[in-house]
Protein backbone atom coordinates (compact mmCIF):
# COMPACT_ATOMS: atom_id res chain seq x y z
CA UNK A 1 0.00 0.00 0.00
CA UNK A 2 2.89 2.33 0.81
CA UNK A 3 4.27 1.84 -2.71
CA UNK A 4 0.84 2.54 -4.22
CA UNK A 5 0.47 5.79 -2.27
CA UNK A 6 3.98 6.74 -3.40
CA UNK A 7 3.05 6.08 -7.05
CA UNK A 8 -0.03 8.27 -6.66
CA UNK A 9 1.99 11.11 -5.15
CA UNK A 10 4.55 10.86 -7.96
CA UNK A 11 1.98 10.83 -10.78
CA UNK A 12 2.98 13.46 -13.36
CA UNK A 13 -0.33 13.79 -15.24
CA UNK A 14 -4.06 13.42 -14.81
CA UNK A 15 -4.01 10.55 -17.28
CA UNK A 16 -1.42 8.67 -15.20
CA UNK A 17 -3.41 9.36 -12.03
CA UNK A 18 -6.61 8.01 -13.65
CA UNK A 19 -4.79 4.82 -14.65
CA UNK A 20 -3.67 4.36 -11.02
CA UNK A 21 -7.23 4.88 -9.82
CA UNK A 22 -8.52 2.22 -12.21
CA UNK A 23 -5.66 -0.10 -11.24
CA UNK A 24 -6.63 0.23 -7.57
CA UNK A 25 -10.37 0.95 -7.38
CA UNK A 26 -11.68 -0.13 -10.80
CA UNK A 27 -13.83 -3.23 -11.42
CA UNK A 28 -10.68 -5.35 -11.63
CA UNK A 29 -8.60 -3.16 -9.32
CA UNK A 30 -6.42 -4.41 -6.50
CA UNK A 31 -8.74 -3.35 -3.68
CA UNK A 32 -11.83 -4.49 -5.56
CA UNK A 33 -10.40 -7.98 -5.89
CA UNK A 34 -9.47 -7.96 -2.20
CA UNK A 35 -13.07 -7.09 -1.29
CA UNK A 36 -14.19 -10.06 -3.44
CA UNK A 37 -12.29 -12.41 -1.08
CA UNK A 38 -14.73 -11.59 1.73
CA UNK A 39 -16.92 -14.54 0.71
CA UNK A 40 -14.23 -17.08 1.50
CA UNK A 41 -13.00 -15.59 4.79
CA UNK A 42 -14.28 -17.10 8.08
CA UNK A 43 -16.97 -15.03 9.75
CA UNK A 44 -14.87 -14.23 12.79
CA UNK A 45 -12.17 -12.68 10.58
CA UNK A 46 -14.46 -10.73 8.21
CA UNK A 47 -14.86 -7.66 10.44
CA UNK A 48 -11.13 -7.06 10.84
CA UNK A 49 -10.49 -7.86 7.16
CA UNK A 50 -13.20 -5.44 5.95
CA UNK A 51 -12.07 -2.70 8.34
CA UNK A 52 -8.52 -2.96 7.05
CA UNK A 53 -9.64 -2.81 3.40
CA UNK A 54 -11.89 0.20 4.05
CA UNK A 55 -9.03 2.05 5.74
CA UNK A 56 -6.79 1.34 2.75
CA UNK A 57 -9.53 2.44 0.34
CA UNK A 58 -9.99 5.73 2.21
CA UNK A 59 -6.23 6.40 2.15
CA UNK A 60 -6.00 5.66 -1.57
CA UNK A 61 -9.10 7.73 -2.38
CA UNK A 62 -7.86 10.71 -0.36
CA UNK A 63 -4.42 10.48 -1.97
CA UNK A 64 -5.95 10.39 -5.46
CA UNK A 65 -8.25 13.35 -4.77
CA UNK A 66 -5.42 15.42 -3.25
CA UNK A 67 -3.13 14.67 -6.19
CA UNK A 68 -5.93 15.38 -8.66
CA UNK A 69 -6.34 18.91 -7.27
CA UNK A 70 -2.61 19.53 -7.65
CA UNK A 71 -2.46 18.17 -11.21
CA UNK A 72 -5.58 20.08 -12.33
CA UNK A 73 -4.09 23.33 -11.05
CA UNK A 74 -0.81 22.59 -12.85
CA UNK A 75 -2.70 21.78 -16.08
CA UNK A 76 -4.69 25.02 -15.84
CA UNK A 77 -1.56 27.10 -15.26
CA UNK A 78 0.14 25.41 -18.21
CA UNK A 79 -2.87 26.10 -20.45
CA UNK A 80 -2.99 29.76 -19.38
CA UNK A 81 0.72 30.08 -20.01
CA UNK A 82 0.40 28.62 -23.51
CA UNK A 83 -2.65 30.72 -24.43
CA UNK A 84 -1.66 34.06 -22.95
CA UNK A 85 -1.42 37.05 -25.29
CA UNK A 86 1.66 39.18 -25.39
CA UNK A 87 0.08 42.61 -25.81
CA UNK A 88 3.49 44.17 -26.42
CA UNK A 89 3.63 42.40 -29.80
CA UNK A 90 0.69 44.43 -31.14
CA UNK A 91 0.80 47.91 -32.62
CA UNK A 92 -0.57 50.50 -30.23
CA UNK A 93 -1.93 52.59 -33.10
CA UNK A 94 -5.73 52.51 -33.12
CA UNK A 95 -7.62 52.13 -36.38
CA UNK A 96 -10.35 54.75 -36.16
CA UNK A 97 -13.47 55.03 -38.27
CA UNK A 98 -14.45 58.05 -40.28
CA UNK A 99 -17.54 60.13 -40.89
CA UNK A 100 -19.27 59.07 -44.11
CA UNK A 101 -18.72 61.71 -46.83
CA UNK A 102 -22.48 62.23 -47.24
CA UNK A 103 -22.95 62.77 -43.50
CA UNK A 104 -19.88 65.00 -43.32
CA UNK A 105 -21.13 67.12 -46.23
CA UNK A 106 -24.63 67.40 -44.77
CA UNK A 107 -23.26 68.41 -41.36
CA UNK A 108 -21.07 71.04 -42.99
CA UNK A 109 -24.00 72.55 -44.91
CA UNK A 110 -26.29 72.51 -41.87
CA UNK A 111 -23.63 74.21 -39.73
CA UNK A 112 -23.16 76.92 -42.34
CA UNK A 113 -26.84 77.85 -42.42
CA UNK A 114 -27.27 77.54 -38.67
CA UNK A 115 -24.57 80.20 -38.38
CA UNK A 116 -26.78 82.37 -40.60
CA UNK A 117 -29.64 81.89 -38.11
CA UNK A 118 -31.55 79.32 -40.18
CA UNK A 119 -33.62 76.92 -38.05
CA UNK A 120 -33.41 73.20 -38.82
CA UNK A 121 -36.86 71.65 -39.41
CA UNK A 122 -37.81 68.00 -39.96
CA UNK A 123 -40.84 66.16 -41.30
CA UNK A 124 -42.15 62.63 -41.98
CA UNK A 125 -40.70 60.42 -44.69
CA UNK A 126 -44.18 59.16 -45.62
CA UNK A 127 -46.22 62.07 -46.92
CA UNK A 128 -49.68 62.77 -48.35
CA UNK A 129 -50.40 64.23 -51.75
CA UNK A 130 -51.33 67.66 -50.38
CA UNK A 131 -48.04 68.38 -48.63
CA UNK A 132 -45.82 66.74 -51.25
CA UNK A 133 -47.54 68.08 -54.38
CA UNK A 134 -50.76 70.13 -54.24
CA UNK A 135 -49.65 72.75 -51.73
CA UNK A 136 -46.48 73.19 -53.80
CA UNK A 137 -48.48 74.24 -56.87
CA UNK A 138 -48.49 70.73 -58.32
CA UNK A 139 -52.19 69.84 -58.66
CA UNK A 140 -53.32 66.40 -59.80
CA UNK A 141 -52.35 65.52 -63.38
CA UNK A 142 -49.90 68.42 -63.51
CA UNK A 143 -47.22 67.43 -66.09
CA UNK A 144 -44.42 68.55 -63.75
CA UNK A 145 -45.25 65.60 -61.49
CA UNK A 146 -43.52 63.42 -64.06
CA UNK A 147 -40.26 65.13 -63.09
CA UNK A 148 -40.38 63.12 -59.87
CA UNK A 149 -40.97 59.37 -60.24
CA UNK A 150 -42.81 58.68 -57.02
CA UNK A 151 -43.13 55.62 -54.77
CA UNK A 152 -46.86 55.39 -53.98
CA UNK A 153 -48.44 53.30 -51.23
CA UNK A 154 -51.80 51.52 -51.41
CA UNK A 155 -53.36 53.93 -48.89
CA UNK A 156 -52.67 56.88 -51.24
CA UNK A 157 -49.68 58.03 -49.21
CA UNK A 158 -46.23 58.24 -50.77
CA UNK A 159 -42.54 58.39 -49.94
CA UNK A 160 -41.64 62.05 -50.10
CA UNK A 161 -39.83 63.03 -53.29
CA UNK A 162 -38.23 66.14 -51.78
CA UNK A 163 -38.01 67.89 -48.42
CA UNK A 164 -40.26 70.75 -49.61
CA UNK A 165 -43.24 69.29 -47.66
CA UNK A 166 -41.37 70.32 -44.51
CA UNK A 167 -41.61 73.92 -45.73
CA UNK A 168 -45.39 73.56 -46.10
CA UNK A 169 -45.73 71.99 -42.64
CA UNK A 170 -43.61 74.74 -41.10
CA UNK A 171 -45.74 77.50 -42.65
CA UNK A 172 -48.98 75.81 -41.57
CA UNK A 173 -47.92 75.40 -37.93
CA UNK A 174 -46.45 78.89 -37.62
CA UNK A 175 -48.13 82.27 -37.26
CA UNK A 176 -48.23 83.87 -40.74
CA UNK A 177 -46.96 87.12 -39.22
CA UNK A 178 -43.80 85.46 -37.94
CA UNK A 179 -40.84 85.50 -40.37
CA UNK A 180 -39.48 82.10 -41.41
CA UNK A 181 -35.83 81.27 -41.94
CA UNK A 182 -35.36 77.52 -42.12
CA UNK A 183 -33.62 74.59 -43.78
CA UNK A 184 -35.05 71.08 -44.14
CA UNK A 185 -32.36 68.36 -44.41
CA UNK A 186 -33.38 64.76 -44.86
CA UNK A 187 -33.86 61.61 -46.88
CA UNK A 188 -36.00 61.58 -50.03
CA UNK A 189 -37.05 58.86 -52.48
CA UNK A 190 -37.48 58.66 -56.25
CA UNK A 191 -37.69 55.77 -58.71
CA UNK A 192 -34.37 56.37 -60.38
CA UNK A 193 -31.04 54.53 -60.42
CA UNK A 194 -27.87 55.23 -62.42
CA UNK A 195 -24.36 56.66 -61.86
CA UNK A 196 -25.81 60.04 -60.77
CA UNK A 197 -29.15 58.94 -59.22
CA UNK A 198 -30.24 56.51 -56.51
CA UNK A 199 -33.74 55.58 -55.26
CA UNK A 200 -32.88 57.05 -51.87
CA UNK A 201 -30.78 60.18 -51.46
CA UNK A 202 -30.49 63.28 -49.29
CA UNK A 203 -31.61 66.84 -49.85
CA UNK A 204 -31.36 70.11 -48.02
CA UNK A 205 -33.98 72.68 -48.91
CA UNK A 206 -34.27 76.19 -47.53
CA UNK A 207 -37.10 78.65 -47.15
CA UNK A 208 -37.16 82.31 -46.17
CA UNK A 209 -40.52 84.10 -45.75
CA UNK A 210 -41.14 87.65 -44.64
CA UNK A 211 -43.16 90.73 -45.60
CA UNK A 212 -43.34 91.36 -49.32
CA UNK A 213 -40.93 94.31 -49.20
CA UNK A 214 -38.25 92.49 -47.19
CA UNK A 215 -37.38 89.50 -49.41
CA UNK A 216 -36.15 89.54 -52.98
CA UNK A 217 -34.27 87.50 -55.56
CA UNK A 218 -31.26 89.70 -54.87
CA UNK A 219 -31.23 88.45 -51.27
CA UNK A 220 -31.37 84.88 -52.53
CA UNK A 221 -28.53 85.43 -54.98
CA UNK A 222 -26.27 86.93 -52.33
CA UNK A 223 -26.87 84.03 -49.91
CA UNK A 224 -26.18 81.38 -52.55
CA UNK A 225 -23.04 82.97 -53.96
CA UNK A 226 -21.53 83.22 -50.48
CA UNK A 227 -22.60 79.65 -49.65
CA UNK A 228 -21.20 78.06 -52.83
CA UNK A 229 -17.87 79.83 -52.49
CA UNK A 230 -17.72 78.62 -48.90
CA UNK A 231 -18.27 75.01 -50.03
CA UNK A 232 -16.15 74.95 -53.22
CA UNK A 233 -13.65 77.74 -52.82
CA UNK A 234 -12.99 80.48 -55.36
CA UNK A 235 -15.54 79.45 -58.01
CA UNK A 236 -17.65 81.52 -60.35
CA UNK A 237 -21.42 81.29 -59.89
CA UNK A 238 -24.09 81.83 -62.52
CA UNK A 239 -27.90 81.72 -62.48
CA UNK A 240 -29.82 80.32 -65.47
CA UNK A 241 -33.59 80.81 -65.94
CA UNK A 242 -35.46 77.57 -65.29
CA UNK A 243 -38.84 76.22 -64.23
CA UNK A 244 -40.05 74.88 -60.90
CA UNK A 245 -43.79 74.78 -60.11
CA UNK A 246 -43.31 76.15 -56.60
CA UNK A 247 -41.12 79.16 -57.46
CA UNK A 248 -41.46 82.01 -59.95
CA UNK A 249 -39.07 83.25 -61.17
CA UNK A 250 -36.90 80.12 -60.93
CA UNK A 251 -33.25 79.48 -61.69
CA UNK A 252 -30.70 76.72 -61.93
CA UNK A 253 -27.41 77.61 -60.28
CA UNK A 254 -24.06 76.56 -61.79
CA UNK A 255 -20.51 76.85 -60.55
CA UNK A 256 -17.35 76.88 -62.65
CA UNK A 257 -16.07 73.32 -62.90
CA UNK A 258 -14.01 72.43 -59.85
CA UNK A 259 -12.01 69.87 -61.85
CA UNK A 260 -10.91 71.87 -64.89
CA UNK A 261 -11.31 75.36 -63.40
CA UNK A 262 -13.80 76.29 -66.11
CA UNK A 263 -11.63 75.28 -69.08
CA UNK A 264 -13.84 72.33 -70.07
CA UNK A 265 -13.46 68.61 -69.30
CA UNK A 266 -15.35 65.31 -69.39
CA UNK A 267 -17.01 65.92 -66.02
CA UNK A 268 -18.57 69.24 -67.09
CA UNK A 269 -19.23 68.00 -70.65
CA UNK A 270 -16.64 70.53 -71.83
CA UNK A 271 -18.88 73.46 -70.87
CA UNK A 272 -16.79 74.66 -67.94
CA UNK A 273 -19.89 74.68 -65.68
CA UNK A 274 -21.47 72.29 -63.18
CA UNK A 275 -25.11 72.48 -62.08
CA UNK A 276 -25.37 72.30 -58.29
CA UNK A 277 -28.83 73.46 -57.15
CA UNK A 278 -32.19 75.01 -58.02
CA UNK A 279 -33.79 78.09 -56.53
CA UNK A 280 -36.40 80.80 -56.95
CA UNK A 281 -38.91 83.19 -55.43
CA UNK A 282 -41.82 81.37 -53.80
CA UNK A 283 -44.85 81.20 -56.10
CA UNK A 284 -47.91 83.03 -54.75
CA UNK A 285 -50.02 79.89 -55.25
CA UNK A 286 -47.93 78.23 -52.53
CA UNK A 287 -48.70 81.05 -50.10
CA UNK A 288 -52.39 80.81 -51.00
CA UNK A 289 -52.38 77.08 -50.21
CA UNK A 290 -51.16 77.75 -46.65
CA UNK A 291 -53.23 80.90 -46.08
CA UNK A 292 -50.43 83.49 -46.26
CA UNK A 293 -51.17 86.97 -47.61
CA UNK A 294 -48.88 89.85 -48.56
CA UNK A 295 -45.82 87.68 -48.08
CA UNK A 296 -42.75 87.04 -50.15
CA UNK A 297 -40.03 84.48 -49.89
CA UNK A 298 -37.34 82.52 -51.59
CA UNK A 299 -36.42 78.86 -51.57
CA UNK A 300 -33.63 76.66 -52.84
CA UNK A 301 -32.74 72.98 -52.74
CA UNK A 302 -29.66 70.86 -53.30
CA UNK A 303 -28.66 67.20 -53.37
CA UNK A 304 -26.16 66.37 -50.64
CA UNK A 305 -24.67 63.45 -52.60
CA UNK A 306 -24.05 65.76 -55.57
CA UNK A 307 -22.06 68.12 -53.32
CA UNK A 308 -20.15 65.22 -51.74
CA UNK A 309 -19.20 63.86 -55.18
CA UNK A 310 -17.88 67.24 -56.31
CA UNK A 311 -16.03 67.99 -53.08
CA UNK A 312 -14.35 64.55 -52.88
CA UNK A 313 -14.01 63.85 -56.63
CA UNK A 314 -16.20 60.72 -56.58
CA UNK A 315 -17.22 59.56 -60.05
CA UNK A 316 -20.14 57.23 -59.30
CA UNK A 317 -22.91 58.19 -56.89
CA UNK A 318 -23.68 54.53 -56.16
CA UNK A 319 -20.24 54.01 -54.62
CA UNK A 320 -21.36 56.19 -51.69
CA UNK A 321 -23.84 53.49 -50.65
CA UNK A 322 -21.87 50.30 -51.35
CA UNK A 323 -19.90 50.40 -48.05
CA UNK A 324 -16.58 49.72 -49.79
CA UNK A 325 -13.98 50.29 -47.07
CA UNK A 326 -11.34 51.07 -49.69
CA UNK A 327 -13.34 54.17 -50.62
CA UNK A 328 -14.63 55.11 -47.17
CA UNK A 329 -11.17 54.65 -45.61
CA UNK A 330 -9.93 57.63 -47.60
CA UNK A 331 -12.05 60.02 -45.54
CA UNK A 332 -10.39 59.47 -42.15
Amino acid sequence: MTQLIEKINNASSLEELENLRIETLGKKGILTLEFAKMKSIPNEEKKAFAQNLNEQKVKVTNAIEAKKVVLEKEALNKKLENEKIDVTRFNNELSCGATHPVVETMDRIITYFQNLNFAVEEGPLVEDDFHNFEALNLPKYHPARDMQDTFYNKDYTLLRTHTSPVQIRTMLKQDPNTPIRMIAPGTVFRRDFDITHTPMFHQIEALVVDDADKVSFANLKHVLVEFLQHMFGDVEVRFRPSFFPFTEPSAEVDISCVFCKGEGCRVCSHTGWLEVLGCGVVDQNVFTAVGYKNKSGYAFGLGVERFAMLIHNIGDLRSLFESDTRLLGQFR
